[in-house]
């Protein structure tokens, strides 16, 4: 944060419970650097109220002259804090999310009528003469909601278009320490209390990375929580007769990633 100047402008405003300070932040272009700037240099405390969520409006921001980008910080007083990041007051649930896969892990037998051969599939389920049915099972999702508190001020229009933008995205670095890819925000659900804050729920799912899948003889396969694995199938001859098996597999990514830091919840 060297070289970051932080000077205050005019039009503060004040209350009988809430205060708000307006600032000039000019010497970065990143908003976190801003951030954490104005953070360090103003009083968390002011008058008996409490420092609630700083806001950050662009005013000249250029990543090739971060030393002449500025920013408007708005920086509210209230009489209580926004609650912590953290696992109180969290509601989350385990499991339940249901896929629908063409591929095993692992055929565990095959058994065959006297005088036929049980044929390899390569993992392949419910093969027909025509297609792979496949069969839906149970795969691990954990899902949660984590309810915070803002300033009135935080919650800007653009505040809200960034939660309308970041909803149905998944994390593009690590968050709650899920890694990147494994956590997408399902929604957002907030409403004012009284006149000086918000409460906004948000709810999350996580799924896993696989790092070394196989399906079949394809071994090395990578797929982030929520890409989408599809698997190729075509006819071979063995023996006598022609068995579908897996020849190639798909990872497609489905979602787009969404920076979470601008969720203003922490990371």
């Amino acid at each position: 944060m060297m070289g970051i100047i932080i000077t205050p402008r005019p039009e503060c405003r004040f209350g009988t419970a809430s205060a708000e300070d307006v600032y000039n932040v000019i010497g970065t272009a990143d908003r976190a650097e801003a951030l954490a700037a104005v953070l360090a240099q103003t009083p968390v405390t002011f008058a008996g109220l409490v420092r609630q969520d700083v806001s950050l409006d662009e005013a000249v921001v250029d990543p090739n002259h971060p030393e002449a980008s500025a920013w408007i910080a708005h920086v509210p007083y209230g009489l209580r804090a926004r609650a912590q990041t953290g696992d109180a007051g969290f509601s989350f649930e385990m499991g339940g999310g249901t896929q629908h896969i063409t591929q095993s892990l692992e055929t565990m037998g095959k058994y065959a009528a006297p005088g036929e051969t049980a044929l390899d599939y390569g993992g392949a389920i419910g093969v027909t003469d025509s297609s792979v049915e496949g069969v839906d099972i149970v795969v691990p999702v954990y899902n949660w909601m984590e309810p915070h508190y803002f300033g009135a001020s935080y919650v800007t229009g653009r505040y809200k278009a960034n939660l309308f933008h970041l909803v149905g995205s998944v994390n593009d670095a690590t968050f709650r320490d899920f890694e990147r890819g494994e956590v997408i925000l399902v929604g957002a659900a907030g409403a004012p209390r009284g006149q000086t804050d918000y409460e906004i729920s948000f709810k999350f799912a996580a799924s896993p990375n696989k790092w070394d899948r196989v399906v079949g003889d394809i071994t090395g396969i990578r797929k982030r929580g929520w890409e989408y694995l599809w698997v190729r199938y075509r006819d071979e001859q063995v023996g006598d007769a022609l068995v579908k098996k897996p020849y190639a597999v798909y990872v497609e990514r489905v979602y787009e990633y969404g920076d979470f830091r601008k969720l203003g919840i922490g990371v």
